[in-house]
């Protein structure tokens, strides 16, 4: 009997001591797991997987994959083999910049394509891109102002943690601070989640482009990554390696996406009829 309540006592103890840890774990959980729930369904409706204008041609898809595979692997293979720990801190460098400024490179390069090819086409054809022209705007405006919110929140909720009140003890000064965190920091992950769905889909498409010109999005990605690979160049020069290989290395990354994205540009017009001032 004596044994039967001491393992009641230990087991109501053992509940009572790990409650509160399985409520600190769960309810951010929860908090997070809602924020990233409705950011990922506003970042699918502003940027949709399969966006309007948008042609699926699954064959391209497999050696555009195929492709990025085997830059990686290349990429890894001459910083193993020939490259240095400044090399692999300049590839780190590199990706992060990437990161930061991909966007902003893609929005200008997409300003630049599309005033290209409004210019080349038709006037008939350039009513009816016009009229596209807004809702690929707006849908920049969307993502380009999420990012410009990032710094703004993250400012914002640090001087809101600074007003808790160093007073509050106690169950209620808990509640009080755990609400004050919440309300200065759900914005700001709100808007880095809704940046984590969508840039996939903005990058991949173009803002939307398709809607205005389906050789949009492959035009303005050929512009980006010879856009990269000269900044690139430029601040850290060429890949670690023999000057032949480095070379290869500098050049195979623009010119097979360049080459890929004129091969689906070919299988639209020979497709689907897309033509370049039609």
């Amino acid at each position: 009997m004596l044994r039967g309540r001491r393992e009641q006592v230990h087991g109501g103890v053992l509940l009572v001591l790990v409650l509160p840890c399985l409520w600190w774990l769960t309810v951010p959980l929860l908090a997070g797991y809602q924020l990233a729930r409705t950011a990922r369904r506003m970042a699918r409706r502003v940027f949709p997987v399969r966006p309007e204008g948008h042609v699926e041609d699954p064959e391209v898809f497999r050696v555009q994959r195929v492709r990025a595979w085997a830059a990686l692997v290349i990429s890894v293979g001459l910083l193993t083999v020939f490259g240095s720990r400044k090399d692999v801190a300049e590839a780190q460098k590199q990706v992060l910049e990437r990161v930061l400024f991909a966007p902003w490179l893609a929005l200008l390069s997409a300003a630049v394509v599309v005033a290209l090819l409004f210019w080349a086409a038709r006037p008939g054809a350039r009513r009816t891109m016009r009229t596209q022209l807004w809702p690929a705007g707006r849908s920049a405006l969307w993502y380009f102002g999420a990012w410009t919110l990032v710094p703004l929140l993250f400012i914002a909720a640090g001087k809101g943690m600074g007003l808790l009140p160093s007073s509050a003890n106690g169950l209620f000064g808990l509640l009080l601070r755990a609400s004050v965190m919440f309300v200065c920091w759900a914005p700001f992950w709100w808007v880095i989640f809704f940046l984590c769905f969508a840039s996939g889909p903005a990058l991949r498409h173009a803002f939307n482009l398709s809607a205005v010109h389906a050789a949009l999005p492959a035009l303005v990605t050929s512009a980006l990554v010879w856009v990269f690979a000269f900044l690139g160049q430029s601040s850290g020069g060429l890949p670690p390696g023999p000057v032949p290989l480095a070379v290869c290395a500098f050049l195979g990354g623009p010119v097979s996406v360049t080459a890929l994205a004129w091969w689906e540009i070919h299988r639209l017009r020979r497709r689907h009829g897309v033509r370049w001032r039609g």
